[in-house]
């Protein structure tokens, strides 16, 4: 029998349930994560590619990036999967700067960035924590590259 028209079956402790275990489960699926972003790559200018890529690569390697493709010394695509998704080209840098978030799983993890990308010469631009006003799970930590650039770790995740 169809649920009745009047009753809301969210109101239902266990379809609420079962909604939420379908969206989790979605939400961490990789076709989920494929189809919800539209942007295939990103890319920004830095003035020393060497210096730029030493940093990118540590500082991202706790995000599972990796330097995936070099060309002749002056561009680099970083990424995971065999994908670059984020590129750096030696050139005249951004202006204004640009500001790039990349996705984390765990808060964890953006502590690791956010550690790692001070060791190899970031700038603290915002210690790891909660953003609340963006919403009550926003978990962000933020480093200036070598060029100034605002670089983000994210993760949207309650603990």
């Amino acid at each position: 029998n169809p649920p009745s028209p009047t009753k809301n079956p969210l109101n239902d402790i266990g379809a609420r349930s079962q909604i939420q275990q379908t969206s989790r489960e979605l939400i961490d699926s990789k076709i989920y994560n494929q189809a919800k972003f539209m942007i295939d790559h990103t890319g920004i200018n830095v003035s020393n590619f060497e210096k730029s890529k030493e940093f990118y690569a540590k500082a991202l390697a706790p995000l599972g990036y990796q330097l995936l493709k070099e060309f002749n010394s002056f561009m680099g695509g970083f990424g995971i999967d065999g994908e670059a998704d984020f590129w750096i080209m030696q050139g005249e840098v951004n202006t204004p700067r640009i500001h790039i978030a990349f996705r984390a799983e765990t808060r964890e993890i953006v502590q690791a960035f956010y550690n790692a990308a001070l060791e190899v010469g970031g700038r603290d631009n915002g210690a790891p924590g909660l953003r609340t006003h963006y919403h009550p799970n926003y978990y962000g930590a933020f480093v200036l590259d070598p060029d100034g650039h605002n670089i983000e770790a994210v993760c949207h995740m309650p603990v």
